[in-house]
């Protein structure tokens, strides 16, 4: 059984809660990976940490505080991969390099967690403003103001993100069958069309493009 902490201790506490929250995201990690999201729920993650169920929902709230809770870790990795990480994914490369190759680990993380990702997809009245969406958001906005500083970054953004959408890709892996290759080759395009950067055009760091490698300049 999990023993949460008296409060006597303050930095005891919080590393006990730490090692406890951790447990209960094993079990439910482990419930996903047998069952799939769908079969997750608070009494069976109770049951399979050894725990009681108030337990769990003190800690998550609910199955979609879970659910978020499961993604929370992926998502910081991933994060930090495109805020601090190796080029061209992170700083030091291009800003159109940078789109493509943020579109392509997106598209790939989004199928390693999809059925994760829907589960916890919030409704449409909050899809936009939870933390990860915007931080994904001013990231891909930062890097079009870099490429094409004359077009609305903040719109083109929403376009860009939108080829992202959990529910897009579940559709399109799943009913449509299209492999991973193709989804980013076709990020890739969505890319070079909004920024007018052809592909293979060689750039220089401030996001300008080679004319002699075939640019044709950002697009107005």
């Amino acid at each position: 059984m999990l023993e949460f902490g008296t409060g006597v201790d303050e930095p005891c506490l919080r590393a006990d809660a730490a090692r406890n929250r951790a447990r209960l995201l094993d079990a439910a990690a482990r419930l996903v990976a047998e069952h799939g999201a769908a079969g997750l729920t608070m009494e069976a993650v109770a049951a399979a940490a050894e725990v009681g169920k108030g337990t769990v929902f003190r800690r998550f709230g609910d199955r979609t505080g879970l659910l978020t809770a499961l993604l929370d870790h992926s998502e910081k990795k991933f994060q930090a991969s495109f805020l601090s990480g190796p080029a061209p994914l992170g700083p030091g490369a291009p800003p159109v390099e940078r789109l493509r190759a943020f579109g392509c680990a997106a598209l790939r993380r989004a199928t390693d967690d999809l059925e994760l990702q829907l589960a916890a997809e919030p409704c449409a009245d909050r899809r936009f403003v939870v933390p990860p969406h915007r931080v994904r958001h001013s990231h891909v906005v930062m890097l079009l103001r870099q490429a094409v500083p004359q077009a609305d970054g903040e719109l083109l953004g929403h376009v860009l993100m939108s080829y992202l959408d959990p529910a897009l890709i579940h559709h399109l892996v799943n009913q449509c069958q299209m492999p991973m290759e193709r989804l980013q080759a076709g990020w890739h395009d969505l890319v070079a069309r909004v920024t007018g950067t052809p592909e293979g055009a060689s750039e220089d760091a401030s996001g300008g493009t080679d004319e002699s490698a075939g640019g044709t300049g950002p697009a107005g």
